[in-house]
């Protein structure tokens, strides 16, 4: 929400306020997202994001410690964790853009949050690819974005952010 103060010309304040996302156009924000229920599900899916960047962190921490103490450890990875960890990342910046009602991340969030835990999944069972440790600490790292998946998913969200015709 933007708040413009302006002086007209015969000396004046005049104050208005709008809502317009990052592309100037009205967003969700207008009215739609200021019911306590929606609010409750952005913060789940907050808090479930949240959850598994810290899953995602403890891989990666694993895998420096393995490393450091001289275990085996592929440069796949090293690359996996910190890529699914930057993932977390976005995805939460993603949900808080969400919440304040921008269209564009919220319906970015909603597939990421289906696509990241079949990639992770599906990729680790190629074998060979990484050990069978690794590869079941990177799907209960996934866990909690699939569990977003279905919050983000869900009827008040979607209602939440109508299509634009």
């Amino acid at each position: 929400m933007t708040t413009t103060r302006s002086t007209n010309d015969t000396g004046t304040h005049t104050t208005s306020t709008h809502d317009l996302g990052t592309t100037g156009r009205p967003s969700a924000a207008a009215g739609h997202l200021h019911p306590p229920c929606i609010q409750w599900d952005f913060s789940t899916v907050k808090r479930l994001v949240a959850a598994y960047g810290a899953l995602s962190t403890a891989v990666l921490i694993t895998v420096a410690v393995l490393a450091t103490t001289g275990h085996p450890v592929t440069s796949f990875m090293w690359g996996r964790s910190g890529g699914v960890l930057a993932s977390a990342a976005v995805i939460y910046w993603m949900t808080v853009l969400a919440a304040r009602g921008t269209r564009w991340a919220f319906l970015r969030v909603r597939i990421l949050s289906v696509l990241m835990p079949i990639v992770i999944v599906g990729v680790d069972l190629v074998p060979g690819i990484c050990p069978p440790w690794f590869a079941l600490v990177q799907a209960a790292s996934a866990l909690p974005l699939a569990a977003a998946a279905f919050v983000s998913n869900g009827s008040r969200l979607r209602a939440a952010f109508p299509k634009s015709s």
